[in-house]
């Protein structure tokens, strides 16, 4: 078996680390400015909690907005609790942050994305043994904004 640095996991935790950290300051201190977020998650993710109609409606994965109305906002090592509002129904929710898929502020044009990378067992022993060699995808180039959405991908090892 071979030992290596995961640097996708690194990363991962690092950015969700970021993310927990803005939520907490929100929490404590509201949202400042013009600032807002569009959060992706996996609604198949078995630690989500939404209502049931949100599931069915939405049931592989949902954005919500963290804008001008939301209450009752919690964030711990593991997740955010938040409660928003749906047609003037307000609806509590529990995400866990491995669900998130992105995390988005474009008031200052501000996005990470994260990966979903599913490893094969057989695959793994392919690489080891000098399988079919991939070419790595160039490295996306930033938008005009200056702004630029992270693609782990571009560095996993194939």
């Amino acid at each position: 078996m071979v030992r290596s640095i995961e640097y996708g996991n690194l990363m991962h935790q690092a950015m969700r680390g970021l993310i927990r950290q803005v939520l907490t300051e929100v929490r404590q201190n509201g949202l400042p400015g013009e600032h807002h977020f569009f959060i992706t998650f996996d609604t198949t993710h078995p630690d989500v909690q939404i209502a049931d109609w949100l599931r069915a409606r939405y049931p592989e994965e949902m954005t919500i907005v963290i804008q001008h109305w939301f209450e009752n906002l919690e964030v711990d090592e593991e997740g955010f609790t938040i409660t928003l509002n749906f047609g003037n129904q307000p609806e509590p929710m529990r995400i866990p942050f491995d669900a998130l898929r992105t995390f988005v502020d474009p008031s200052v044009e501000f996005g990470l994305r994260f990966e979903a990378h599913e490893e094969d067992p057989d695959e793994e022993d392919e690489s080891e043994e000098g399988g079919d060699d991939e070419p790595t995808p160039p490295p996306a180039a930033p938008s005009p904004g200056g702004a630029e959405v992270v693609q782990l991908n571009r560095f996993r090892k194939t």
